[in-house]
């Protein structure tokens, strides 16, 4: 139970939600909640327990990166006709249907999201969860970073890492008025969550969690070696 133990670190975060525009800097325009735990594998793919010695720690599974994979498509099924353009979900609907009637020799169309957001702050669990996350939206090494270098300044802090990966993206100035963001998370149970928000007011400075680091990111975060 050491080693789950050791892979995570404390962290928290707080947000204030407000009814007045007025006040208010983000609009959550959406949640999506997939939640797998009727599934045995799924609920205990992240799961507290006692070792045979009695150390109690979180027992992860090996199945864990495929449960958060259908999880996650699960998540970004019910996401897309939310937030994707007409274009984009005629496409996946077009896609669907071939599968059904051809079969799987039809390849799964994959939604573009950037159309439907400028910013993706990833849950950052590590670097695994990153890659497989960005080669799956076909994101840009940009619109990672954020979540990259929350990854190597704070470690894995689950899913309060959204919160500064946010602050990352407007401590770089890159937040503008309008621009939509996507937040991915993910938890036992197992879950994948989204959140989907437009910016009314960008941050006047970089006040936060960035504010005594900022100035050294990106960073080079060179790839570990595989033995």
């Amino acid at each position: 139970m050491l080693l789950p133990n050791c892979l995570f670190r404390i962290g928290g975060a707080a947000a204030l939600l407000s009814t007045s525009s007025a006040k208010a800097r983000f609009r959550l325009k959406h949640v999506v909640r997939t939640l797998t735990g009727a599934d045995d594998s799924s609920f205990r793919c992240v799961f507290q327990e006692e070792d045979g010695e009695g150390y109690r720690g979180i027992n992860l599974n090996k199945d864990l990166m495929n449960i958060a994979g259908n999880s996650l498509k699960a998540n970004i099924t019910a996401m897309g006709p939310l937030v994707l353009p007409t274009r984009e979900q005629l496409m996946f609907a077009f896609s669907f249907i071939a599968r059904k009637v051809i079969g799987k020799r039809v390849k799964p169309y994959i939604p573009d999201f950037r159309t439907a957001f400028e910013h993706f702050c990833i849950h950052a669990g590590g670097r695994a969860v990153i890659d497989e996350l960005q080669k799956s939206l076909s994101l840009s090494d940009e619109q990672v970073e954020a979540s990259r270098m929350t990854l190597h300044r704070f470690g894995n802090t689950s899913s309060s890492s959204l919160w500064y990966e946010l602050a990352y993206i407007e401590a770089k100035g890159r937040m503008r008025k309008g621009d939509r963001v996507w937040m991915i998370g993910f938890g036992s149970g197992f879950k994948c969550n989204s959140a989907a928000w437009e910016c009314i007011e960008p941050a006047r400075n970089a006040h936060g969690p960035w504010a005594t680091s900022i100035h050294r990111y990106p960073l080079d975060v060179p790839d570990v070696l595989k033995h």
